[in-house]
């Protein structure tokens, strides 16, 4: 089981959603960087499932005096005591519905831990969201700003980010909203469709869109290690992301090239710039200079409360399945910092190659 990413920085999460803690370990990062854990801790506030989930992460090594030394940061996150299967229920028998339980089985010969999703949890988010923090707090005092909205709950719309004025100051404003939209009238419909869904006894996905700005231009590498490729990669740590497209994404394959291809100019202090920005801050998987935009899909939380169809996978016979009563019916409001972490992963691990950085 890989649970180790591996690039300039790297990043090891170990634990599982019911063991007894969580945790991650980050290595490479720059030492005598300043780290506000308040901050962290606020940030990490967000990931939070339920108000009884504790996503405070305790700091073992790596930070001292607010200081990174050099060595590892290790953080973990204790859990609550696990609850045990009950065996009336056979949940550890059953393969639940969009879950991984029925694939985990097979890969791991049976012996993966189920409760709650194991190693498969959206729980393991947590500590990937510390390692995020870390990273961008590296960032921020270099101006380099990364921020994330709700784009789209189910057929619901948000205001997109601009993809040419984008600023910090739009950025910041998101931060301190706990329902972080740019139209807040949409914010309130968008609401009262998870409300409505919920009584259904349903769930529903939707779209992230996050956007960074201050990043210089020339930072990525082609074929392999494209500043995509690694955004990409980390995204699709995250449970229930269908997809993620840069830009223009998936609408460019509507338009021409001349529509698409986004005209260059030379501001007035003497930067290259884009009149547009289809590009989404990326040419050749490197930084163009423009803010870096992309949007992340997510499918609806898999717990539902509805009866779905399903086996068992000790005695391969076909069986009903009831989720839990008291389940999320929306969990991209708190992937929202997720997508913003594994950001600040990806960009700062390629800016550790940039001149002067460290």
């Amino acid at each position: 089981m890989s649970s180790v990413w591996n690039n300039k920085i790297s990043v090891s999460v170990f634990g599982e959603a019911q063991s007894s803690a969580i945790g991650v370990t980050v290595n490479n990062l720059p030492s005598g960087e300043y780290i506000d854990v308040k901050e962290i801790r606020k940030f990490m506030s967000k990931t939070a499932r339920n108000k009884r989930e504790n996503v405070m992460p305790h700091v073992v090594s790596g930070i001292f005096n607010e200081r990174t030394t050099g060595a590892p940061v290790c953080a973990f996150i204790q859990n609550y005591s696990p609850e045990p299967l009950a065996p009336a229920q056979n949940l550890d028998h059953l393969a639940r519905c969009g879950h991984a339980d029925y694939t985990g089985a097979v890969r791991y010969r049976g012996f993966n831990d189920v409760r709650d999703g194991g190693h498969f949890s959206e729980r393991l988010t947590v500590p990937v969201c510390f390692a995020g923090a870390v990273c961008g707090q590296i960032l921020e005092r270099r101006s380099i700003y990364t921020g994330t909205h709700i784009a789209k709950i189910h057929k619901i719309n948000d205001n997109p980010f601009d993809p040419v004025n984008l600023s910090r100051e739009h950025i910041v404003s998101l931060r301190e909203k706990n329902f972080p939209v740019i139209n807040e009238r949409k914010g309130w419909l968008m609401q009262e469709e998870i409300d409505r869904i919920h009584e259904k006894g349903d769930s529903v996905g939707g779209i992230i869109e996050c956007g960074i700005v201050n990043l210089p231009a020339g930072i990525g590498s082609p074929v392999f290690d494209g500043l995509q490729n690694t955004i990409a990669q980390l995204v699709f740590s995250i449970p229930e992301v269908t997809g993620i497209e840069f830009g223009a994404g998936f609408r460019a394959t509507a338009m021409t090239g001349s529509m698409c291809n986004d005209d260059f100019y030379v501001d007035n202090h003497g930067h290259v710039k884009t009149e547009t920005n289809n590009h989404g801050g990326i040419l050749g998987g490197i930084s163009s200079g423009m803010p870096l935009i992309f949007r992340v899909a997510f499918r609806p939380n898999p717990t539902i409360a509805k009866e779905q169809k399903t086996i068992d996978m000790h005695e391969l016979t076909e069986e009903t399945f009831t989720g839990d009563t008291a389940y999320n019916p929306c969990t991209v409001i708190r992937y929202v910092p997720c997508v913003e972490a594994v950001a600040n992963i990806a960009i700062l691990t390629h800016m550790l190659e940039y001149p002067d950085f460290c």
